[in-house]
């Protein structure tokens, strides 16, 4: 008789076969050149990772740039910027395409390079040869010295904090010409000269004025970081608060807790409205992840009203969560890989938030629009809680990122639902797909489905007309489950894939839906 292992007969249709090994040593599917691009535009920060250093990461990005037309690169920058909120990753494409495209680089440049510290992390990428070139060359050059024409004095001088180049070291490469008095004092002054005071920008004299005479003047509205070195009492720590920009409002909580800030009256009023300020949580392009963390990291002798206001920051950050009709199976990942930073690891940079935490918040913020939703956490084996949906989102993405961490096993959620003969609408998984523990031993030699795949089959047997839509939080070039007219992947932790979601259950997205917004951008 033939062995019952290797032929075991499987409900549904036959699965696609593997055609690829993941970084863990599972089976998996290969992602297509485009799709493996945008995964890695909307998840790399080229750091390393749990599975993957960062050159590892660097020499993908660079293999798929060549294996990509130079339209699809300038799109999937221009995606990464601006929908992903990415930095490092949409820097480096507009650097492989200044020597792909110069027409296209043209094009994309003010959209991509769009504050000081993208401008910065270009010239960075273009100078370490990384993409091809050591040198800005004439393009590059003229695009930079227009950024610079284009920025007033203010905005020059709020972006100049920053190192590894500084914004001198930008100037001291491109030689830009002023067109006024004060841009030339300016310039002057980023570059270490003698500068008359009366020739400087106002807010840049300000400043001097104040280092100068730290207790005979107001503190100027000037970037926080460049009073940090400053002797700076309680009264300047709530001119600080008073002032401050919503993203740094939020990383310096605790900081204006310290020095007294919330103790004088009216001034945790002016920080809760900022907070909870639907039009500069727009601004500020937050991430829904960076709120928890805010909460998360909050002190608890913060007023209740800060704390509130975060909560209220989070509902606002998190609008574009659909509402889904039918059931809905939501299978965050906990596995151990998903403990590690979702940005990867940079010595003396390495975020807070880690894989699991952005895993937890999508199922949460999920759970809460959606109270008919059933969570289904797994590492190797599915892992049993107890969610409640009238809960807020912190609190239950708390709960089930400290879920106890094994093994990943993508399959274990849909082998729960099958043996439960679970009816469903739409299963969302969030993980950094590297499965493994289900991958037997005569699948490592190839020409096997992944489990995932198999046990999908299964519950479509069921659920004829169920989706799938798969979040990737980390660089991968392949995936558990075939894209495919029920199946869509998407890569990337910003507030984009709730509108993958939505558009996967309101059926108007199939196979290739994210290929398919990335081409729609128009350049």
């Amino acid at each position: 008789m033939a062995s019952k292992t290797l032929f075991r007969t499987t409900p549904g249709k036959l699965a696609p076969r593997t055609d690829a090994v993941n970084e863990a040593g599972g089976v998996a599917y290969a992602l297509e050149p485009r799709q493996a691009l945008a995964c890695y535009a909307a998840t790399g920060c080229l750091s390393t990772t749990f599975y993957a250093s960062a050159e590892v990461q660097l020499d993908a990005i660079l293999g798929l740039c060549g294996q990509v037309e130079p339209e699809w690169i300038a799109k999937t920058a221009v995606y990464a910027r601006e929908r992903a909120v990415m930095k490092d990753l949409p820097a480096l494409l507009a650097a492989v395409l200044s020597g792909r495209s110069a027409d296209l680089l043209r094009r994309i440049f003010p959209r991509v390079i769009d504050s000081p510290k993208m401008l910065r992390n270009f010239v960075q990428i273009v100078r370490s040869g990384a993409a091809g070139r050591k040198s800005l060359g004439t393009v590059p050059k003229r695009l930079v010295l227009r950024w610079l024409e284009e920025r007033s004095d203010d905005q020059l001088f709020n972006g100049s904090v920053g190192n590894a180049p500084s914004l001198a070291d930008v100037l001291k490469m491109v030689h830009p010409k002023p067109a006024t008095r004060s841009r030339e004092a300016l310039y002057g002054w980023l570059l270490g000269r003698e500068v008359a005071e009366d020739a400087l920008p106002p807010v840049v004299a300000a400043f001097e004025r104040y280092k100068a005479d730290p207790q005979g003047i107001a503190v100027p509205d000037v970037p926080f970081q460049m009073l940090t070195a400053l002797p700076l009492g309680r009264a300047e720590w709530v001119e600080i608060a008073r002032r401050a920009p919503w993203q740094m409002t939020r990383m310096n909580l605790n900081t204006f807790q310290r020095h007294g800030v919330f103790e004088v009256p009216g001034i945790t009023e002016i920080v809760a409205a900022r907070l909870r300020n639907p039009e500069l949580i727009a601004q500020a392009r937050v991430l829904p992840y960076q709120l928890l963390m805010a909460f998360t990291a909050a002190s608890a002798d913060l007023p209740a009203a800060i704390r509130e206001a975060l909560q209220d920051a989070m509902e606002v950050a998190l609008q574009n969560v659909p509402r889904v009709e039918g059931k809905v199976w939501v299978c965050p990942d906990v596995s151990g890989s998903m403990h590690s930073a979702v940005t990867g690891l940079r010595p003396g940079a390495t975020s807070a938030v880690r894989c699991i935490d952005v895993a937890a918040l999508v199922a949460a913020a999920l759970l809460r629009k959606n109270p008919d939703a059933e969570i289904v956490p797994f590492e190797s084996d599915v892992v049993k809680v107890q969610l409640n949906p009238r809960d807020s989102v912190m609190t239950n993405a708390r709960t089930l990122a400290a879920l106890p961490a094994g093994g990943t096993n993508c399959s274990a959620p849909l082998r729960y639902l099958n043996e439960r003969r679970a009816q469903g609408d739409l299963v969302v998984y969030v993980s950094d797909n590297e499965s493994w523990i289900d991958t037997p031993w005569y699948g490592r030699f190839g020409g096997s489905a992944t489990e995932t795949m198999r046990q999908w089959e299964a519950f479509k047997q069921r659920n004829p007309a169920a989706k799938m839509v798969a979040i990737d939080l980390q660089p991968n070039a392949t995936v558990q489950a075939k894209e495919r007219e029920d199946i869509v992947n998407v890569g990337g932790f910003s507030d984009q894939v709730f509108q993958v979601i939505a558009d996967v259950a309101a059926g108007r997205s199939t196979a290739g839906h994210w290929v398919r917004q990335i081409e729609s951008i128009d350049l």
